[in-house]
This record gives structure tokens, sequence and C-alpha cells, in this order.
């Protein structure tokens, strides 16, 4: 029977071996060292127990055991000294006293980066040949393998892998790191035309090994009877830097890398502003550039007699690894969709009129629909309406004036669903009442902007850091063509609609490179419950519902910054070649319209009559 103690049990590595040892017919137990934070990543299991710790603090551990398998560590080139120190090398101390004190057998996980910068064929029972160590990573590490080997009377075994990427199979990888840090720039390439021959340096090679095969072959050394104090490389075949890029660039359809410049060395860590804010926009570190080729060869030809395992070259798992980063690691992925189908959009007043009708129009591009409305009860019908069309919805009452309600709101959003792609500001309040009967109404602006303006604020803002993670987010705002014209009676509604539309428009030219975009549609008048208290509309032309939906999908499929009629364009362009004379018109207007009535006046008849000529011609 076997007993271990892991360390790392809650990584991309230890996890996997953790499984591997509980499986085995003849593992005893398992304990995990776990720091407390992570102890919910740990899977239950009859056999393992978590033992809360930390590596950087001496481990307090009394049970006997017959194997220390050491996997923790910081693996990442980008983490400062002292972090890698605390964790690689000190770590590593307080894990070797606790062999010595149980007489366990130590298995140390370390590292080809002990190789540092040497050149030529490094073997397994190679160690300090005098090389150099570019890195905090690869000091650390070298530094942490020598207080194991400097140990002559704790049994040990010492295993290096290589630059370790995804399942060979499955093409799970839980970070970007390593080569992945270039998939984003392969992903931009698949723009190019396939057949274009590309023409690049030779940076040299790397080494590079699925997980799947690292836990095999280290489930067959632990177990192995092979003599104490031997070390063994779990590695590949060296393999170009550019065949790394024609096996990705295949699956990505991107083109590949024809013919190749003579060698060239990797540059150093840019000091140039331009190029480290290049590699910062494209995801890639700087600190990684000067350290992805290597300088040696491994063999590892006592790990593959041992084991009787090869590792599979990458150019036969490449398309895995890929799909699986597209699927789930892509910081782009939500942004490479097309279309609204499999787009999660929230849409806010969708009990009825516009929001109802758009709700459904989406639903049937196969989006998710979010109904937001104070009206519970006309939200669920919309949300049946969809469903027995064969659509998904899910219904969000809530009062939208309401600030703890929208922050509740967001929360509860965010955790139902995995992404909240496009935000459709349609909730809205319009009051008709002229400025001079409006002068002690203050509160007539408050409730204006209280539903037209904050409330869409407070969802922008809630969502927004939502979609700067995703690198991608749409906002479609309802405004009116209203704001174009400055339709008289109307300067409560249409404040709070040009507040949003300038707001959107300063937001948009700051999120650019996040991914977020903004939409303002400048609706004309639409036959609405919203409309039905002035009568003085009943004699005008108004859109329905439904043609109102049709201009938001343009604005959800498109993302124009803008969906204007060509009335709406004409008279603002006329505002701004002749604006007294659409002063006067404007005023007319207002003169032949009554403030309150059932009916019409003449004037105000003719003025509909020419408006619906109009409306006709420029359609």
């Amino acid at each position: 029977m076997g007993t271990y103690f892991v360390t790392g049990a809650t990584g991309f590595l230890g996890r996997r071996l953790v499984e591997r040892l509980l499986a085995r017919p003849d593992c005893d137990h398992v304990f995990a060292l776990v720091r407390p934070q992570s102890a919910d990543r740990v899977a239950k299991h009859d056999k393992l127990t978590v033992v809360p710790g930390d590596l950087t603090a001496p481990l307090d551990f009394a049970q006997p055991v017959d194997h220390v398998v050491h996997l923790g560590a910081v693996y990442d080139l980008t983490a400062p000294d002292d972090v890698q120190r605390r964790t690689n090398v000190d770590g590593t101390r307080h894990v070797l006293d606790l062999a010595r004190t149980l007489r366990a057998t130590l298995h140390h996980v370390s590292s080809i980066a002990v190789a540092g910068d040497y050149r030529g064929t490094f073997h397994e029972d190679d160690f300090d040949l005098g090389q150099q160590h570019p890195s905090p990573y690869h000091r650390t590490k070298f530094e942490a393998e020598k207080l194991v080997r400097a140990d002559k009377t704790t049994p040990w075994r010492v295993y290096r892998p290589a630059a370790v990427v995804g399942d060979s199979t499955t093409g799970e990888i839980d970070k970007v790191d390593g080569p992945y840090y270039f998939f984003p720039a392969i992903a931009a390439l698949a723009h190019l035309p396939t057949r274009l021959p590309l023409v690049a340096p030779h940076f040299g090679a790397t080494n590079i090994v699925p997980v799947d095969y690292v836990v095999k072959a280290l489930d067959h050394l632990i177990h192995a009877d092979v003599p104490d104090h031997s070390t063994f490389h779990l590695t590949a075949d060296n393999v170009s830097l550019t065949d790394v890029y024609n096996a990705l660039a295949a699956p990505a359809g991107a083109p590949k890398v024809r013919a190749a410049w003579p060698s060239l060395p990797l540059p150093a860590a840019p000091t140039s502003a331009i190029l480290t804010g290049t590699l910062t926009e494209l995801g890639i570190p700087p600190q990684v550039l000067p350290h992805l080729a290597l300088h040696a060869t491994f063999d590892s030809t006592t790990t593959r007699t041992v084991t009787g395992l090869e590792p599979p070259p990458l150019h036969t798992y490449a398309d895995v690894l890929w799909r699986y980063w597209q699927d789930h690691l892509d910081p782009l992925r939500a942004a490479r969709k097309h279309g609204l189908a499999g787009r999660t959009v929230l849409i806010t007043g969708a009990s009825s009129g516009i929001g109802r009708a758009t709700a459904l129009a989406v639903a049937r591009k196969r989006a998710t629909v979010l109904l937001v409305a104070r009206r519970a009860e006309e939200l669920d019908q919309v949300a049946e309406e969809i469903r027995q069309g064969g659509g998904t919805a899910h219904t969000y009452p809530c009062d939208l004036t309401d600030a703890e309600a929208v922050e509740a709101l967001l929360k509860r959003v965010l955790a139902d669903h995995d992404g909240i792609d496009m935000l459709v500001n349609n909730a809205g309040r319009s009051i008709r009442r002229s400025v001079h009967l409006s002068v002690d109404r203050l509160h007539d602006y408050e409730r204006t902007m209280a539903l037209n303006y904050f409330a869409p604020l407070r969802l922008i803002l809630g969502l927004l850091p939502h979609m700067r993670e995703r690198r991608f987010g749409h906002v479609v705002n309802i405004s009116s063509m209203g704001v174009q014209i400055g339709t008289p009676r109307f300067s409560a509604y249409l404040a709070s609609k040009s507040a949003l539309d300038a707001f959107s428009r300063v937001a948009a030219s700051e999120t650019v490179a996040d991914g977020v975009t903004f939409t303002s549609v400048r609706m004309p008048l639409v036959r609405t419950p919203m409309i039905g208290p002035s009568k003085v509309y009943d004699a005008f032309p108004a859109a329905t519902p439904e043609r109102a939906a049709q201009w938001v999908l343009r604005a959800l499929e498109r993302r124009p910054e803008e969906v204007n009629l060509p009335l709406g364009v004409l008279v603002e362009l006329a505002r701004k070649v002749a604006p007294k004379t659409m002063r006067s018109l404007v005023h007319l207007g207002y003169r032949a319209m009554p403030e309150r009535s059932e009916r019409t006046s003449p004037l105000a008849a003719v003025a509909a009559g020419v408006t619906r000529l109009t409306l006709r011609a420029l359609r």
C-alpha cells in the first residue's frame, strides 16, 4: 500500500496527479497540502485528506507516509524574485525537512529551466555545468534542486518537465502561460489569406510536452524500482519555434511560415516603450520573450526506458490545444462570435412596446434574452411567448430608479450567466410639457433623468468591468429623433436622452481597445403605451414597435455609432446650415400644437400631413 503527501495539489499538474494516485489499487491515502483559501478546489474523496498549510512556512505534519511529492512552486516567468524565492527555494527547504523527518522518499518536480543558458546536450545526471540563469524563475528552480541534491541521506528523485501544455486528447489547460501567450497573435494572423507565404527569422527551438504525458510519466517514475538520487527528463524532442507556429497556424486558419531567415537570437527583454506597449497590447509579457528559445537539448533516454512512454509530437495534438484555447481562454472569444446567435442580451423596459418587440426579435435570432422591467407578470408573459417560439428568456423584475435594486440585479445576472454580451437601454419616461409651465416642476426633470439617464448609467458602469474583462460588449441606447430636432415641450425628456448620448460618445472613445462599443438609436414617433396619454399624436404617423425593433436589431448586429432616420439627419443638417430658420420653423410647430387637447387644431393637422408626406418621401 502507498501513502502520499502532495504539495501543489490544486495546481494543473497536481490535481491530475492526485486523481491518478487515488485511482491506483495500491493507494492507501493521499494527504494534500493546500492553502486555506484554496481548500474548496480539492475534490472530495474518502482516501484524500486536506492538510491546511503554506510552503512559505515550516510544515507541521506528523502522519507516516511513503512518498512526499513536491509539485508546489511558482511557475511564472513574470513573478517577482522575492515571491519566487519564498515559494520555490524556501518552500523546497521546508518540504525537504518534512521528508527527512518522516523518512519518506522525496519526489521533487523541478524543471528544465535549471539548464539555464547551457549550450549542448544536457543529460539527466547533469546539473551544475557552469550555466547562467537569466531570470528569477530559472535561478530559483536551480537553487531549489541544488538543496535537494545536497541531501545525501534522504532518498530523493528529481523530475524535470519541459514546457507543459494542455492535454493531448482534450486540450484542457488552466491558464495562459508559455507558448499560450502567442495564441492571440496567431488568431489575429488568421485574418490574412492562408495562401499568403510568410517569411520569418529562425528564432531557435523549444521543448513542449502535454500534461497527460507528464502525469503518466510521473506516476510510473514515482513507483518504479530505480536507484535513489536519480534524475529524469520529462521532455520531448526539441522543436523549432517556426514549427510550433506552423503547427498552431493550421487549426487557426493562419498563413504558415514558408521560409526562414538564418538563425536569429530572440531580443533581450525590451526596454523600448513602443515595443513593450505593443507586446503588452498583444497579451505577451515582455519578460517572456528572451526565454522562449532553448540553448540546450535534453537527453531523456533513462526516462523513456523506465516508463516505456513516448511523448507525442506537437503537430499531432496542436489542433486540440487550439480548439480548447479558442473555446475557453481566448480573451477575444466573445468578440469573435458573429451575429446574435449564442449571445446574451439584457433588455430593459422589456414588458411592452419597443422593449417587448425587440426581445421577441432578438430571441428569433437565437440569442438568450434577459428581460428587465418593473411589472413581473407582464415580463413572464413575454418570456413565455419567447419560449413557445423555441427561444430562451429569463426575467428580472426591477425598479431601475432604485440604486440598490439595480445593484442586486447586476449581481444576479452576472452570477446566473457566463457573460452579458449586450445591453439595450430601452426603459424610459417621457413628459410633454412646455418649459414655461415647468418652472415650478423641477421634479419632472429629476424623474426623467432618474430613469432615462441615471438608470442606464448604473447598468453601463456595472457591466463595464465585466465587458472589458471579456474584451467584448455592446450597449444600445434607445434615444430619440427629437434630440436632432429639438422637439418643443420635451425639454425634460430630450435633455435626459442627450445626456446619455454624450456619455456614450465619450465612453466609446475610451473603450475602443477594450472591445466595448455603443450605439444610439434615434427613434421617431413610435406607437407605444408611452405616447398614449398625448392624444395630440393620434393624428401623426408613427412607427410600429416591430419596425422600431428592426432598427434595434441593426444596432445590435452591425454596431454602428448611431442609427438615424433620413428625416432626423436632414433636420440636424438644416439646423447647422440655417439655425435661425430652423428655430423659427420649429417654433411655428410649437405654437400650432396645443399643450393638452383631445383633438389637434386645423393647423396642427396640416403640420401632421406635411410631416407624413415628408416621411414617406424620405423613406
